[in-house]
Parts: structure tokens; sequence; C-alpha cells
């Protein structure tokens, strides 16, 4: 492979991008003989040859069996060493810490998670490193062997301030001195990112948005949130707080006044998840709890199967009407290739809401992005936070040329 415009093209720097270049194909195909390497990056056979040594002899490739369904004897397969290091995510709500650690392959290898009771539970810092040993526990490893943990959240730790925003629904956060005393606390490096930026980028490397560049993650759980994704990055704003549409004020809701205080605001109380039992009710359906968001998605999910007329019909489509307010000022502004949607409370509408959603968004917005359902459903939070966790990683560790 040719140096890129700009940098020198020296015989180091051209083995570090060829390693990268077939690191890089080993995660992305799996098991790869020599010849099929060679091939992909361009390479001749020697060079392939020498590579492989080369990412052999630092612990970055193993061989891992013969190619088969050839006459004679079959090809070396070689394929990403899953112990040349480990990384944790951790996915935080106000009731639980999930945990989970993975090899460098991106396989998850151990879980665990924390319940955290309200104002009983433990100080954070004990909570986090809690969380963590048990997934590292599980793992068979030791909290040493993690290179790198990422944090999600609600809300965002302002980079001005070092203090978390946006969630005064998680109690014990707010210390001005938390992330020192983690950074104290951890062997490892940390970092802290908003759970739904870390949505958007679990589907931008491996669901619905991969290949997009521009686009929207519109998120419904326990709240109302959306990530922005502009030129291929995260844009996270002055405060971190970009994407906190819960307090957006819309027509057709209250303007709410104090926003922070209430931890709410018009576009939540307009189409958040206490907004769908009351909208039920209102239409005569008894079968929409008004327990956690979890009840209602699964009350959404059984109503589906008969939401083609009648009041099922009509809650879904004034959900989506409610949507699409909030939505229609979002891309209004932002212009976005794409809209993903995501969250119990957007999945579990499936895709009768998706359709509703989209007819409706071309009525309000004069921008028409695609709508598309997420891809990522199991505990996607978590996933993003090791996607985040692996990408630094990975370029920290496949760095072949130091």
């Amino acid at each position: 492979m040719a140096g890129s415009a700009g940098m020198p093209g020296t015989p180091r720097v051209l083995r570090a991008m060829n390693d990268r270049a077939a690191l890089d194909l080993l995660l992305e195909h799996g098991p790869l003989s020599r010849t099929r390497i060679g091939k992909l990056t361009g390479l001749s056979k020697p060079t392939a040859s020498q590579l492989l040594a080369r990412l052999e002899a630092a612990g970055l490739v193993l061989m891992t069996g013969t190619s088969e369904g050839r006459p004679g004897p079959g090809a070396q397969l070689y394929s990403v060493n899953p112990a040349a290091a480990h990384v944790a995510g951790l996915d935080v709500t106000p009731e639980r810490i999930l945990a989970a650690v993975a090899d460098i392959t991106g396989r998850s290898v151990g879980e665990y998670e924390l319940p955290t009771p309200g104002r009983r539970a433990q100080p954070v810092v004990r909570q986090v490193t809690g969380a963590l040993e048990g997934a590292v526990k599980a793992a068979g490893l030791a909290v040493p062997d993690v290179h790198r943990v990422v944090i999600g959240t609600p809300g965002a730790f302002d980079p001005n301030t070092g203090r978390l925003r946006y969630a005064s629904h998680l109690p014990g956060w707010h210390s001005p001195a938390l992330l020192d005393e983690l950074a104290a606390a951890l062997p490892m490096p940390v970092e802290y990112e908003n759970d739904v930026n870390l949505v958007a980028l679990a589907e931008q490397r491996l669901g619905a948005a991969r290949g997009h560049g521009d686009f929207v993650l519109l998120w419904n759980e326990g709240g109302l949130g959306a990530a922005l994704v502009l030129g291929g990055r995260l844009h996270r704003g002055w405060t971190g707080g970009a994407g906190e549409v819960g307090f957006l004020p819309v027509p057709g809701a209250p303007l709410v006044r104090q926003v922070t205080r209430a931890n709410s605001g018009g576009y939540q109380e307009l189409a958040g998840s206490q907004a769908i039992p009351r909208l039920a009710r209102d239409l005569g359906i008894k079968d929409v709890p008004t327990g956690p968001y979890s009840e209602v998605a699964a009350a959404l999910v059984a109503l589906g199967a008969d939401s083609t007329t009648g009041p099922h019909r009509r809650l879904l489509e004034t959900y989506a009407t409610r949507l699409a307010t909030g939505l229609a000022a979002l891309v209004s502004v932002l212009d976005p290739e794409l809209v993903v949607l995501s969250g119990a409370l957007l999945t579990s509408g499936g895709e009768p809401l998706r359709t509703l959603l989209q007819a409706e968004l071309e009525e309000l917005a004069a921008s028409r992005p695609r709508l598309v359902v997420g891809d990522v459903r199991e505990h996607p939070v978590l996933r993003g936070a090791l996607e985040s966790a692996l990408a630094t990683t990975r370029d920290e560790v496949f760095n072949t040329s130091r």
C-alpha cells in the first residue's frame, strides 16, 4: 500500500500502514491466509509473509488453523490475537451499572450488573470499581489487564468544569471532584460519554448508520435524547449538551421553565414514556401501564399486532405526530442524511411506527431524511462504550512502528 498524501513514504511508515491494514482486514473478515491477505492489501507473497511474521512476533496475530475445500494441504490461517488487549465499558442508569469486558476483536468476554438502589447505594467511586471488578472477574482477568474504560451516563460531563450536567436524576454523580476520584481509583485511562452518543457510535460502527457520515439518532427510553453525527464525527456542543432534545420547547406542550431543575421540557412531556399511558387512556385503551418505560414498550409491542385500525392505530398515529413535532425542528436545522430510531419506545413500534413517523416528518419539515429503525438492540449503550474503547485501544496497540 502506498503512503498517503502529505505523509513521507519511509519504509517504517509503509510497514506500519500495511500492518494496520492487515489487522483491520482480519478484524473485518476473520481468519485469512497469507495469500488472501496479500490479495486484499496488494502486497506480494514475500512481503505478506514478512508482515505476518512481524505481527506474530509482536503478539498481535495467531495461527489458527488451515483452510479447507481444495485438494492438497490447506493454507495456514491467521487471526487477530484476542488477548492482545482488553477494554471495558460501563452503562450507568439511576437503577444499575452494567459493565462488560471485551477482547481486542470486540467479543464480549465478561459482564456484570450492579444494582444502585437510589440514596442507599454506595458512593459512586465504589459503584464503578465494583461493577468493573465484577465484569473483569467474569472474564477471568484482573483489573490491570484492562487497557481502557469508557463510561456512558445520561447527560454529559461539561468539558469546561468537569461536572455532570443534564442528569439531575443520577444521584451521587454531580461532585466536582468525581472525575479526579475515579482517575485515582482506576489504574487505566477512563473516558466518559453521553449514553445516547454511545448508541449512535454503536449504530455507526455496527448497525443501521454504517457508511453514513451525517445522521441523527433519536432515542426514547427513560428520556428523550438525540445524538448528532456531522461529517462522520459526534457533535457534543460547548458544554456537552448537544442532543439534549428532551428540554426542547415544542408546540402542543406547555412551556417548562427552569428545565434543568425540572429535568424535563416540552418535548419530553409531549412524547416521552410518561406521555404514552395518558394518550392510551384518552383513546380508551387500558392495556398500557403507567410503570417504567420497559413496561410501556412491552405494551406497545403487544398492541402492534392490532395496530391497523381502531384506537390502537390512532395511538400510533398520535404518537408519531408528537415525535415528528420535535424531530422536525432537529432536521430543519441539521438537514441530516439519515435518522436512526433507537430506544425501546421507538423500536417497539417497529415498521408501522417508522412508516407513520416518516410520513408525518415529510409533512412538517422541508428536509426529508430517510428514517430507519436501529439495528443494535441488545444493550446499545454498553456496546457503544466498548466500541469507543476499542477504537482508541486498537490505535495504540496496533501501532507497530514504535
